[in-house]
C-alpha cells in the first residue's frame, strides 16, 4: 500500500489538527486526494488561521470541540476511516503543577477518542506519543504513557471492532511551537541571557517532514499494538547555542539554570524491557505489544524484512548514545532549512 491507496477517497479526522503538526499534516495529506480532513480542535482563533492558511479549501472540516467532550467527539467522528491522534497538554513545566488538567486531557481525552473510534468503526488510528513517555519521569510522560497503553491495549479489548490502533513516539520536532531553535533563536535576537538547564543536555532531533513519515507508516504498517519509534541522531543543547550564536554573529551569555522540574538529562526513546519485542525495519524500530505474541505472526511486513533487536547488542535507545558532532549538527540543520 502506497500513500495515495492509504488516503485516496478516505475521511480523516485529526484531533489538535490546528497545532503545528496538524497543520503540516494537512498539508501532506491533501497531496494524496482524500475525500475530507477533519480538523478537530477547541480554538476557534487557529481554526480560522488554518483556514486563511488553505484559502479555505474545500476538502477541509473545521470542527471546534475539545477531546474531554466525547459526546462531541463521538459526533464529529461519524464515518471517518482514519484519526490521528495529535491533542494534547504538552508544556512540560507547567503540567507539573496541573497535574489533574493532564490527566483529563492526555488521559481521560485518550479514552475518549478510543471509545468514539470503536463507536464509529473507524479503520486505523494513531496516538502521537513522546519519547518522554519511555521510563517517564515527569507528568506529561507519565500521562503520555498511559495513552501509549491505552491505544495498544485496545487492539485486545475490541471485540468484533475493525479498528487498528497504533503509536508513534518521537522526540523534538524542528522548529515546533515550544521547541528551543525559535526560543534560542529568540533570546539571541533580543540579546538576552540564554538559558541552559545543563551542558550535559542531549536531545534527538526530527524535522516535520520525518514525523509525519512516521504517522504515515504506522498507518501503513501497523497491524495493531506497535509503537513506531524513528531512528534518529541527537545532539547537545550547548552545540545548537553555539551554532545558533555563530549563525547571528551573537555574544549572548548563557546562563545555567539547572534541570527544570521532571526534567531528564538524556532522552529515552526505547527501554531495556522493550528491546527484546523490538524490531528494526525502513529506518525505523517497532516495538511490538507484550500482550500480543508476535513470533506466532509471520506474515507481518516488518517481521519478515525487518530485523528483531537482540539485547547484547543494544540495551536502550538514548539520546547520549546518538550523539552527532556539531559540524554534523549544523550541515543537518542547513540540509533541514532550520539554519
Amino acid at each position: 500500500m502506497n500513500y495515495k491507496e492509504l488516503f485516496k477517497n478516505k475521511v480523516i479526522l485529526i484531533t489538535g489538527g490546528t497545532g503545528f503538526l496538524g497543520r503540516a499534516l494537512i498539508k501532506e495529506i491533501l497531496r494524496y486526494n482524500p475525500h475530507s480532513i477533519r480538523i478537530f480542535s477547541r480554538d476557534e482563533v487557529k481554526h480560522h488561521k488554518v483556514q486563511e492558511l488553505f484559502k479555505h479549501n474545500t476538502k477541509l472540516r473545521n470542527l471546534i470541540g475539545d477531546v474531554r467532550d466525547y459526546k462531541r467527539l463521538k459526533r464529529a467522528m461519524e464515518d471517518a476511516d482514519i484519526v490521528i491522534h495529535a491533542a494534547a497538554l504538552k508544556r512540560l513545566d507547567i503540567l507539573e503543577y496541573n497535574v489533574s488538567e493532564s490527566i483529563n486531557t492526555n488521559i481521560l481525552g485518550t479514552l475518549n477518542v478510543v471509545s468514539a473510534c470503536l463507536e464509529n468503526n473507524v479503520e486505523k488510528a494513531v496516538f502521537v506519543s513522546t519519547d518522554k513517555a519511555c521510563s517517564p519521569v515527569n507528568t506529561y510522560g507519565a500521562c503520555k504513557f498511559v495513552g501509549e497503553r491505552i491505544f495498544t491495549e485496545s487492539n485486545y479489548s475490541k471485540g468484533n471492532k475493525r479498528t487498528i490502533f497504533s503509536c508513534v513516539r518521537y522526540g523534538n520536532v524542528l522548529e515546533s511551537t515550544g521547541s528551543v531553535i525559535p526560543f534560542f533563536n529568540s533570546k539571541i535576537k533580543k540579546g538576552e541571557k540564554i538559558p541552559l538547564t545543563d551542558s550535559r543536555m542531549t536531545r534527538f532531533i526530527i524535522s516535520s517532514e520525518q514525523a509525519i513519515e512516521l504517522i504515515f507508516n504506522a498507518l501503513k504498517y501497523g497491524i495493531g499494538g506497535e509503537i513506531f519509534v524513528p531512528k534518529l541522531p541527537a545532539f547537545k543543547i550547548i552545540d545548537l547555542i553555539e551554532i545558533l550564536k555563530e549563525k547571528h554573529n551573537a555574544n549572548n551569555k548563557v546562563e545555567s539554570i539547572g534541570v527544570r522540574p521532571g526534567e531528564k538529562i538524556h532522552e529515552l526513546m526505547i527501554n531495556n524491557a522493550e528491546i527484546p519485542r523490538t524490531f528494526i525495519f525502513n529506518n525505523m524500530y517497532i516495538v511490538t505489544s507484550s500482550i500480543e505474541k508476535y513470533g506466532k505472526i509471520k506474515s507481518v511486513n516488518y517481521i519478515v524484512n525487518g530485523k528483531k533487536l537482540e539485547e547484547k547488542n543494544i540495551c536502550e535507545y538514548s539520546s547520549k548514545d546518538a550523539v552527532i558532532s556539531k559540524d554534523e549538527v549544523k550541515r543537518l540543520l542547513k540540509s533541514l532549512g532550520a539554519l
